[in-house]
């Protein structure tokens, strides 16, 4: 499996790459996560393909916080760059201003990009939730996007990823799961976020266990416990599989 760390991009985003980078096959990097301004997902993750070609790079791209030619202007500078893929989808509200909507839908953005701005290489990604039933996420698997990023799993949404997960192998799509670990440092940021916990620090290993030969990799984060999170990336290395 591959373990692609979720990075939240700082001004010191650098440095915190830095000390990860042994750990992880690659991050996705999320998109100013709530609304709130943060380094561009897009720009953080150019860099980091440009210092780090060797590793999967995959940002979030939220839609609501862009209109269509700063859509297809950071979708051509990722195509340029080669990153691994882009995670279409409409996001969070934003924080401050309205939120954008010249591109409805998270498909209507998807065939912009490859029809009208025509982006060349660059892999176009879904978000499915496990709150859809499998057969609304079913349907979406056999669209025409290249990957998929699966989030909320926990004991309960376990079966729905199998299903999933299995669909995406019988047409050859990529898919990778987030995996929330609660720790004693980060209860109340992940009462914030209101998702699911996939399970705690003590159990890690064994859940990511019942997820090999199901997933192509996991998306593991300690929610605003960094220090967490480089114990979570030692405990999951006999996962990897390079």
């Amino acid at each position: 499996m591959k373990i692609l760390h979720e990075f939240v991009p700082t001004r010191k985003f650098l440095k915190i790459a830095e000390e990860v980078k042994d750990l992880v096959d690659g991050w996705n990097v999320t998109d100013s996560a709530a609304g709130i301004p943060a380094p561009s997902g897009t720009a953080v993750s150019c860099v980091l393909k440009t210092k780090y070609p060797d590793k999967i790079v995959i940002p979030i791209f939220i839609l609501h916080y862009k209109a269509p030619v700063e859509v297809g202007g950071l979708a051509l500078a990722a195509d340029a760059v080669r990153l691994d893929g882009l995670v279409l989808t409409m996001g969070d509200i934003p924080k401050y201003g309205e939120p954008i909507k010249a591109l409805k839908t998270s498909e209507e953005a998807r065939e912009f990009l490859r029809t009208t701005v025509r982006v060349k290489n660059l892999k176009l990604g879904c978000l499915l939730t496990a709150r859809r039933s499998v057969e609304e996420s079913i349907d979406r698997v056999r669209d025409t996007w290249d990957f998929v990023f699966f989030m909320r799993l926990e004991d309960k949404s376990f079966p729905i990823l199998e299903q999933v997960a299995k669909e995406c192998k019988r047409l050859n799509k990529p898919i990778y799961s987030y995996f929330l670990v609660e720790t004693p440092k980060n209860a109340e940021t992940i009462k914030l976020i209101g998702w699911p916990v996939t399970t705690t620090i003590d159990q890690v290993e064994d859940f990511a266990a019942k997820l090999e030969g199901i997933v192509d990799g996991i998306m593991p984060t300690c929610a605003g416990d960094h220090e967490g999170d480089k114990e979570l990336l030692r405990r999951l290395q006999k996962f990897r599989r390079r």
